[in-house]
């Protein structure tokens, strides 16, 4: 592994796949969701992860009311999320974080990300950007930019963690410089680092901000 510091002013987090395990169970929902409306499972699983529930719905089940279906896939995450187990390392990185310095940066509800991550004993940030605080979802940069506004940063002054290749191509086209979690290969070649958990990170806090030391 080599040695690699990054700086930046505040750290922008995907949760599913990057802080918590939990792709088994978006597919056992989807599953379940298509078995309900009987439709094949396999176009739906090769889109769903990264994105909102929304798009999925716009693209493959155009004809369903969308305000229900999405009230009913939130009700099927909630309680099909059992105890939700963090990525490796991933607890004690947050916990050392000051609150100003992340943010969490999701497809999933604003519901369903605070149920997952209470679930995972992760902490709750101080700002959630969720499914319901966009217009448009990953991959389009706009949660992204949204989250590093509303921490008042530039998106070039943030470091993005990311699992899936929706989520990474939206981080980038903010502008942000991204640090993919999980794979044995880049999704994309304009990433900074490949990690496989938490536990090749440290932080320390800086006057300005953050430096992060990568074993990547």
């Amino acid at each position: 592994m080599s040695r690699l510091v990054l700086r930046a002013r505040a750290l922008l987090l995907d949760m599913d796949g990057t802080l918590v395990h939990s792709t088994g169970e978006v597919e056992t929902v989807w599953r379940l969701w298509c078995r309900r409306h009987q439709l094949a499972p396999e176009p739906v699983l090769a889109m769903c992860h990264g994105v909102r529930s929304r798009e999925v719905l716009r693209a493959l089940a155009p004809q369903l009311d969308m305000a229900q279906e999405v009230a009913l896939l939130d009700e099927l995450e909630i309680n099909h999320t059992g105890q939700a187990e963090a990525i490796a390392g991933a607890r004690a990185l947050l916990a050392g974080l000051p609150s100003e310095r992340w943010a969490l940066v999701t497809s999933a509800s604003q519901r369903v990300a605070r149920h997952r991550l209470r679930s995972a004993a992760l902490p709750l940030p101080a700002l959630l950007v969720g499914a319901e605080d966009v217009v448009h979802g990953k991959p389009d940069p706009e949660p992204y930019l949204l989250a590093a506004e509303r921490l008042g940063l530039a998106a070039a002054d943030c470091l993005v963690f990311e699992d899936a290749p929706a989520g990474i191509t939206s981080a980038l086209r903010a502008g942000c410089r991204v640090v993919q979690v999980g794979g044995r290969q880049r999704l994309d070649p304009n990433i900074s680092a490949l990690i496989q958990d938490w536990r090749q990170v440290s932080v320390v806090e800086e006057v300005s901000g953050l430096q992060l030391t990568l074993l990547a």
